[in-house]
């Protein structure tokens, strides 16, 4: 549970980062961002490994870059589930989803 806390706390920084890199991504507030991680966070535990399964062919033929188009997908239905938090365009969640990537790992290899 600890775990999940901190991961949502650490989105929710990461999303207000990204929208202050990208122009495509709208977060009006702290709040809305630690909603949408949240949101996310759930999306991630909940769908992200039934997208996983029936994506497998295509993930293996693009050795597992296609995961990039499974988590951009994922922004872009947070976006239209939380009120404060806009994606512009699936090219800006795609970005936003690489870049939350590479942050992601950064932070697991500093911390361990």
């Amino acid at each position: 549970m600890e775990v999940f806390v901190f991961q949502v706390f650490l989105y929710s920084v990461l999303l207000l980062v990204i929208a202050r890199l990208l122009g495509g991504i709208e977060v009006t507030n702290y709040g809305q961002a630690l909603l949408a991680a949240f949101v996310l966070s759930v999306l991630n535990v909940l769908i992200r490994p039934i997208l996983i399964i029936l994506t497998a062919p295509i993930l293996l033929l693009t050795l597992g870059l296609f995961l990039w188009v499974i988590n951009a997908w994922l922004l872009m239905l947070t976006s239209k589930v939380v009120d404060g938090f806009k994606v512009r365009d699936f090219t800006t969640a795609l970005l936003a989803a690489l870049l939350l990537s590479i942050f992601t790992l950064g932070w697991s290899v500093l911390v361990g």
